[in-house]
């Protein structure tokens, strides 16, 4: 198969501006596609670190630009860094075969480079802002921008890859975006980047729950489109059924004090500890900890946090805003309705050994989700673009 000089470009990674689940996704992609024996530059921001560095055979280029104005601002500005990195790079190793964008803030520099140079592109949505906005589109000059942005990049795009059904279907109804130029490729994880040895006594005895109390654990920005305000509605009625059972919330976001103040309101708040954002080192620690971990989602493009949950062979219980779950198998899909969510984590608890369904989503993580058969449908996508 041919080799390719690929650049990717994205505003976070693992190796520079670190902000969610795109980070990993782009690092991890990139590493597999350099172990299939690819060039893979990464143009990203930067914070701190080395302007150029190669991790883990990948060329990360990061650039450093102005922070004033808001997000789109910044974005212009990031752009305008990138546009001139990725010459003074083609200088240094040669022309590039394809660029690759992930979501919509680079997307103004890889529109210019196609322009500039004939450059193809393939983008890949993770998201969108009608999604994130909590399927509601913004009335908001920033919202109508950034959704103009979203449907220029799968415009302009050569190929799209989306990350699932659902998130396909959205980009498709929001954006026209043809039924030909898609791929559905899923997000990955490597296996046992989550899964540790812990005791899940001692995690929970240090934030002051029973060691056998069983604990149900949200991670995820505290916004809307995550949908936390409905795990804490469904709170009442879990406790109800098991008095003992405690609610652990890591994220942060709009939605925390809303959320605080609701668990307050239901007098539930001494059951629940809402621990902001927490290390990744924390974040670890919990998931192999809980007993249950609950994704109440409204909207959810993909759900990394599933296959963290399946790689620490946990249950889940998710909303029908997931896609991944093979009911009943591998986890429980309930409606968005807090009384639905409720009813879930208690037929867990009732009626399922701790990790039963979990190693069923496990086996999936590994024959599914690993990088390296999504390093190779991500190359058959290349191929399509610069065909």
């Amino acid at each position: 198969m041919k080799t390719l000089r690929i650049a990717m470009f994205s505003w976070e990674s693992l190796y520079s501006v670190n902000v969610g689940g795109l980070a990993p996704h782009v690092s991890e992609l990139a590493e597999a596609l350099a172990q299939h024996g690819h060039e893979v530059h990464i143009f990203t921001r930067n914070q701190d670190m080395m302007p150029y560095e190669i991790v883990n055979g990948v060329h990360y280029h990061r650039v450093s630009h102005s922070l004033s104005g808001g997000i789109v601002q910044q974005m212009d500005s990031m752009c305008d860094a990138m546009h001139s990195a990725f010459w003074e790079s083609v200088q240094r190793f040669g022309n590039f075969d394809i660029m690759h964008v992930h979501d919509w803030h680079p997307v103004n520099v890889v529109s210019r480079l196609k322009a500039d140079a004939g450059l193809p592109f393939v983008t890949t949505y993770h998201s969108t802002e009608w999604g994130r906005n909590g399927n509601v589109h913004g009335s908001w000059w920033e919202a109508i921008e950034i959704s103009h942005r979203e449907w220029r990049e799968g415009y302009e795009s050569s190929q799209v890859i989306s990350t699932s059904r659902a998130l396909k279907a959205e980009i498709q109804h929001l954006y026209q975006i043809p039924d030909y130029k898609i791929s559905i490729i899923p997000n990955g994880l490597n296996e046992s980047k989550i899964r540790m040895d812990v005791d899940p006594g001692k995690v929970k005895s240090a934030y002051g729950i029973h060691p056998y109390a069983p604990v149900i654990l949200f991670v995820g920005r505290m916004n809307y489109q995550k949908g936390p305000d409905l795990l804490v509605k469904a709170i009442p009625a879990v406790l109800s059924n098991r008095w003992d059972a405690r609610f652990v919330l890591i994220g942060e976001g709009e939605m925390r004090p809303v959320c605080e103040d609701l668990a307050r309101k239901l007098g539930v708040y001494n059951s629940c500890h809402f621990l902001g954002y927490a290390k990744e080192s924390v974040k670890k620690e919990w998931v192999n900890a809980c007993n249950l971990m609950c994704v109440p989602s409204r909207n959810e493009p993909f759900g990394i946090v599933l296959l963290e949950a399946w790689d620490a062979g946990k249950n889940i219980v998710a909303t029908d805003a997931v896609e991944l779950i093979d009911n009943f198998h591998n986890g429980i899909t309930v409606y968005q309705k807090p009384e639905s969510i409720a009813w879930g984590i208690n037929h867990v608890l009732d009626n399922y050994a701790d990790g039963q369904l979990g190693r069923e989503g496990r086996k999936l993580l590994r024959d599914r989700y690993n990088w390296e058969k999504i390093a190779e449908k991500t190359v058959e996508v290349y191929l399509k673009a610069t065909g």
